[in-house]
């Protein structure tokens, strides 16, 4: 699978390297022409240079190329911790890029190796992922738990790590049965900020759309009824949808009759993250509902859909590469037995208000309160 191909073009490139007799600076292949070579994707070519780069195999110059760095030659990489895992459900868009590079440059000034792998959140992909790093003598992991809210084979896994004394750090979520420490966003508190916001701007009647199968749903949703609760509406549980993240896509064609029944009557609608509120926006577009005058929509994440969508997202903060630095300070602190067992880090979300939140208080809301069309 891709996932572990890039495994063998970090071999390939060492061996390529030493048999064409190449020095340091002498230019290297392109993306494109590792790509054609290998027959993998540029996500996987990425992977394997991100890796090659740590090692300092080559060196990568913005607007120049790719050149040979200083560490080809050498019997083994000078590292401090030796090679770390990190697994990630993704890793090509959304938030995850920006986590991966928190992690990559904190472990990369520490001499780390980086091994990274990706799941697309399907556990059987973590199964590989785990079984590959642990033949590949990881001293330490990273992993971000595929559908983690669903009961999960790689128990065993897991405490087999747990067995040999190889520290683990999740990052976004982890599992309930789960004892390691987890480096996250509070979700929780997410989910309550932002329909906190909704209730703020005079809404009371507001819909909440959830990932059924991650723990991250859940929380955010824990969040949204804390704040329902606390502001007298004891019912909101009714005006929520469950999805499948694997569904999520299928969600707007075969159920948007169902979704779209789900916002009959309300005024606002708090979504599981971002890229399911831009879906969404483009949805009420084409039922000609307005945001945020007939709907008000919010986020959560901020990640670069948030801000470049076509009504520019209301939504909370994600740390993205501070967390992936956090968590990677912490599983190198665990190494060097540093403070003893972790605790959770939760980062506090914090509030970002663009165009997709109606305040009802003000003088365009009350004017849509009376004008407000009529949802099909």
């Amino acid at each position: 699978m891709d996932n572990y191909k890039y495994l063998m073009i970090v071999d390939w490139v060492k061996e390529h390297i030493n048999s064409k007799g190449m020095k340091p600076n002498d230019r290297f292949l392109t993306e494109k022409q590792l790509c054609d070579i290998h027959g993998v994707s540029r996500q996987t070519v990425r992977q394997a240079l991100m890796l090659l780069e740590s090692e300092n195999i080559i060196v990568r110059v913005r607007g120049s190329g790719t050149f040979v760095g200083n560490g080809i030659g050498r019997s083994t990489p000078v590292t401090v911790k030796g090679s770390i895992g990190v697994i990630s459900t993704y890793f090509s868009d959304y938030i995850f890029p920006h986590i991966v590079t928190g992690v990559e440059s904190v472990l990369g000034s520490a001499g780390c190796t980086m091994q990274l792998a990706i799941t697309h959140n399907q556990v059987f992909e973590e199964t590989q992922a785990l079984e590959s790093m642990l033949a590949n003598g990881v001293q330490g992991l990273i992993v971000e738990p595929s559908k983690s809210a669903l009961p999960n084979p790689n128990m065993e896994l897991y405490a087999r790590l747990k067995r040999e004394h190889i520290p683990l750090v999740f990052f976004n979520a982890k599992y309930p049965w789960a004892d390691q420490p987890c480096v996250a966003m509070d979700d929780v508190a997410a989910g309550r900020t932002v329909t906190d916001h909704l209730f703020n701007c005079g809404h009371t009647e507001i819909a909440g759309i959830f990932a059924l199968d991650d723990i991250q749903g859940h929380k955010r949703y824990s969040g949204y009824m804390e704040s329902c609760l606390a502001h007298g509406v004891a019912a909101s549980e009714k005006n929520v949808m469950w999805f499948a993240t694997s569904e999520k896509n299928d969600m707007f064609t075969y159920a948007s009759d169902k979704l779209l029944g789900l916002l009959r009557g309300k005024t606002a609608v708090v979504c599981y993250n971002d890229k399911l509120a831009v879906k969404l926006l483009r949805l009420l577009r084409e039922n000609g509902i307005r945001v945020p005058e007939d709907m008000s929509v919010v986020g959560i994440d901020d990640s670069r859909y948030a801000s470049i969508c076509e009504v520019p997202l209301t939504t909370v903060h994600h740390p993205q590469k501070k967390l992936g630095e956090a968590a990677a300070q912490m599983l190198l602190d665990m190494i060097d037995m540093k403070g003893g067992v972790k605790n959770d880090l939760l980062f506090t979300p914090e509030l970002v208000v663009r165009d997709s939140v109606l305040d009802l208080h003000g003088p365009e809301g009350k004017a849509a309160v009376h004008k407000r069309v009529k949802m099909i």
